[in-house]
């Protein structure tokens, strides 16, 4: 699928990626123009619809792009080989930084697109998005042990409402404009010790 489009140039490739996560990320689906993504992209519609046949098909690659993306630089970073949570989260908020660095959009088209509305797309997104945060669960899951964390917590419940929270403080600073990554991560790592002064088992 997409032959045409993974034999172009890579440079190619991440601009109109780029393109689209930026377009898709100002509006709703059905509001963002596919000669609006291409004029971003800096070809023509019809060599847009060359690569995709249709809107729907390039807003499903392009929200499939992102979870590959995101596994991929998870893994990069080491985060399932660790064995402590908090270790890991602060090597994923490392690796979401450099994909934002390489596609400035792409954290708030996936945000946009997890709750856009329109029918023709809402069902793909949402069991894509089942799919792959339980594929990332089920991978943090087989090196975390319950015994770092205080008695009776829901430890699945804690690491989802974590996850949510990271996401949202990075795309939130990238919203505002606030793209200065020193500042991001002191502002992460002070979540963190947050996060472990409440959930650690105390020594």
């Amino acid at each position: 699928m997409n032959e045409k489009f993974h034999a172009l140039p890579e440079a190619k490739q991440q601009a109109i990626l780029n393109a689209g996560y930026r377009v898709f990320s100002q509006n709703a689906y059905k509001n963002s123009p596919m000669s609006e993504i291409a004029e971003a992209a800096g070809i023509s519609k019809s060599l847009l619809f060359h690569y995709f046949h249709n809107k729907k098909e390039l807003y499903l690659f392009l929200w499939e792009k992102c979870a590959e993306t995101t596994i991929e630089y998870l893994t990069r970073y080491g985060c399932y080989e660790q064995q402590e949570l908090f270790e890991s989260m602060y090597r994923g908020m490392q690796a979401k930084m450099e994909i934002l660095r390489r596609y400035p959009d792409m954290g708030l088209f996936t945000i946009k697109a997890f709750y856009e509305k329109d029918p023709e797309i809402n069902a793909a997104v949402q069991e894509s998005f089942r799919r792959y945060f339980n594929l990332k669960a089920d991978r943090m899951r087989l090196n975390l042990s319950s015994d770092q964390f205080i008695p009776g917590l829901d430890v699945e419940m804690m690491y989802r409402e974590m996850y949510w929270a990271s996401e949202g403080y990075l795309w939130e600073m990238v919203q505002r404009g606030e793209v200065d990554f020193d500042r991001l991560e002191r502002g992460f790592l002070r979540l963190l010790q947050f996060w472990k002064s409440i959930y650690l088992r105390k020594e």
